[in-house]
């Protein structure tokens, strides 16, 4: 699991790296003294687990996890006991340590953690292949929906969400496209640009720098067209 460590006393971030060594299946990303910095990281980089500290200077850990979109696992590093069962309403955080935290505690705590990360990715994935090539499902409002692969024409990427185009349907997911485009098959698919993936087999037209799709007019990047040209001499 990657790891990151925020607290803003020296000595705590290495007793917890200093823990975490002592684990094979921890691997500690970066530490952060300042909650704030660690929220300009974690716009850039995916982690699996926070260790993370609640009384900080300016910006507290129960002030920090209120701003996390898509939140990672979180274990609490604490010398005050109080703040637990507030702690505990957030279904992301998995343990409340004390300090001084000792390594059976510490390694029971990963534990949880562990078995959280292998229950949500089988729970709340929000795209999950099934049995054959032609269905999948996505997560929408705490429902899987179904859908049938070889009627989606088109994927844009919307900021936090993607759109998926289908034939009769638009859904809008909480993902990115770089997710969903490991899950599609190359036959099928494929991303012409930053912003957009594409069924291949549904291009009607094709013009300079953009296909048409459907009714939609989708750009190709430059560095994408010759593999888009590659593709449909296939076809």
């Amino acid at each position: 699991m990657n790891c990151i460590i925020i607290d803003d006393e020296k000595m705590a971030r290495v007793i917890v790296k200093t823990l975490c060594d002592e684990i094979e299946t921890l691997a500690i990303l970066e530490q952060f003294s300042s909650a704030i910095h660690a929220i300009k990281y974690l716009n850039e980089h995916e982690v699996d687990l926070i260790f993370l500290d609640i009384h900080m200077p300016d910006f507290t850990g129960l002030d920090f996890i209120k701003t996390l979109k898509n939140p990672p696992k979180i274990i609490f590093t604490t010398s005050d006991p109080k703040f637990a069962i507030e702690a505990f309403e957030y279904d992301f955080i998995v343990d409340y340590l004390l300090k001084p935290i000792q390594l059976p505690r510490f390694k029971k705590a990963i534990q949880k953690a562990e078995k959280a990360a292998i229950n949500t990715s089988a729970k709340n994935t929000s795209f999950n292949k099934i049995e054959k090539e032609n269905d999948f499902y996505v997560n929408i409002d705490r429902r899987l929906i179904k859908i049938d692969l070889p009627s989606v024409y088109l994927i844009e990427a919307k900021g936090d969400y993607i759109k998926i185009k289908t034939e009769n349907k638009d859904y809008i997911v909480h993902s990115t496209l770089k997710k969903i485009e490991e899950k599609l098959p190359d036959s099928l698919f494929l991303k012409v640009h930053r912003s957009f993936i594409i069924n291949i087999k549904k291009i009607i037209d094709i013009e300079d720098n953009s296909v048409l799709i459907m009714k939609d007019v989708v750009p190709v990047s430059r560095s994408k067209r010759p593999e888009l040209m590659k593709r449909l001499d296939l076809l």
